[in-house]
């Protein structure tokens, strides 16, 4: 299955959010190239929330270049075989953290944002990851910062978007 084939099959399984999810449903009916970032009229990407093995904390990874307080993701590849796996690839790299599990059910939430041109919109896929106990992170080229926040910290440094993550996530928790 293509990683074309993955995303719509994902989407239409994807239950919350029926209006943004038939957008990003539209986008890739319009856009054949729309899950790479060469797709101007804008592209998926895959993130995911790192939580700590107690489940009272989560990574996130201060951006270099938008300076803010996130979750680990970012552009699928052509290697990747599935959203999944994209979410995955994406937040090992930016996290240093190995043998990170992928909660059941599928994605968590959908979250579409602009971003600047030429490019003009992300349409993420978002999911959430364990930790492994012992977990050691380790800031990649594309982090200014790597920190633990508690749940009850992630709106005081995080914008809205990682805080409904965050409830998304601690409900399917």
């Amino acid at each position: 299955m293509s990683l074309y084939d993955d995303a719509v099959l994902v989407l239409k399984g994807y239950e919350d959010q029926a209006e943004l999810r038939q957008i990003y449903l539209d986008h890739l009916a319009a856009h054949p190239d729309g899950l790479w970032k060469a797709c101007h009229a804008g592209h998926l990407t895959a993130s995911a929330l790192v939580i700590d093995p107690s489940r009272e904390r989560v990574l996130l990874t201060l951006h270099r270049k938008l300076r803010m307080w996130l979750q680990m993701g970012g552009h699928c590849e052509p290697e990747d075989a599935s959203l999944r796996a994209a979410a995955l690839r994406e937040a090992t790299e930016e996290s240093g953290i190995t043998a990170l599990t992928l909660l059941p059910g599928g994605p968590v939430r959908l979250d579409r944002h602009p971003i600047p041109a030429p490019c003009h919109w992300h349409l993420d896929v978002q999911y959430a990851l364990v930790a492994p106990p012992g977990a050691v992170q380790e800031i990649s080229d594309e982090s200014l910062d790597l920190r633990w926040f508690g749940y009850d910290e992630v709106a005081e440094v995080a914008d809205e978007s990682v805080v409904r993550l965050l409830e998304a996530t601690r409900t399917r928790l």
